[in-house]
């Protein structure tokens, strides 16, 4: 199963000013998640990020920020460690829309097609064993599709981050990198945004 740009919604988890200073490998995450920025603002896939107590935390990296100004992401301010409890899932999960017209009057084929929504969400940020990981399980729980970009994911320690990979796996999530998302969403040489994403990813 490969991932679908189309299918897909981008969700970047609290990269603050005040916490990425105590984060491993911090520079090297953040300029990931500014690929998976730019790559979603490339593709038309959208984006929500997350901030967790931003009054404490502070708000999102300027770097990052700068990256997505082309995304036009969705801000969404949290305290609770699962943005599902939030709202994320609402969303990320548009209310279905009434039929148009009087739908009982047309036979299935004339019927317009419900709009597909985007139900693979490909999420990163920090903490990794916390609130990446427990809004990816709610996410799971809610039946969305959930791809865990680990080169884009961190924690103050190493064994707290791949901790958190082990269960989201065992959970069912999809591990992947920012290469693998950047491929797969765009999938061929001969793609009008190949180019660009290239210049992105090397």
């Amino acid at each position: 199963m490969l991932l679908d740009a189309p299918e897909c919604q981008l969700v970047l988890m609290d990269y603050q000013i005040r916490l990425m200073p105590a984060m491993l490998e911090a520079d090297t995450v953040l300029a990931n998640a500014a690929r998976l920025a730019q790559l979603a603002a490339l593709l038309a896939v959208p984006v929500v990020v997350t901030e967790q107590n931003p009054s404490r935390l502070g708000t999102t990296v300027d770097f990052l920020r700068t990256a997505l100004a082309q995304a036009q992401p969705r801000m969404l301010s949290k305290m609770q460690f699962s943005a599902v409890e939030e709202g994320l899932g609402e969303w990320l999960r548009p209310e279905p829309q009434a039929p148009q017209g009087n739908a009982r009057s047309l036979p299935k084929h004339l019927q317009k097609p419900a709009v597909a929504q985007r139900q693979t969400i490909v999420l990163a940020g920090c903490e990794a064993h916390i609130c990446v990981l427990q809004t990816a399980l709610d996410l799971v729980e809610d039946e969305f599709e959930v791809w865990v970009v680990t080169d884009a994911c961190t924690a103050r320690t190493e064994r707290n981050r791949d901790a958190a990979f082990d269960r989201l796996a065992a959970a069912g999530v999809e591990l992947v990198t920012t290469e693998m998302v950047a491929y797969e969403w765009v999938r061929s040489a001969e793609h009008p945004v190949f180019k660009a994403m290239l210049d992105l990813v090397k």
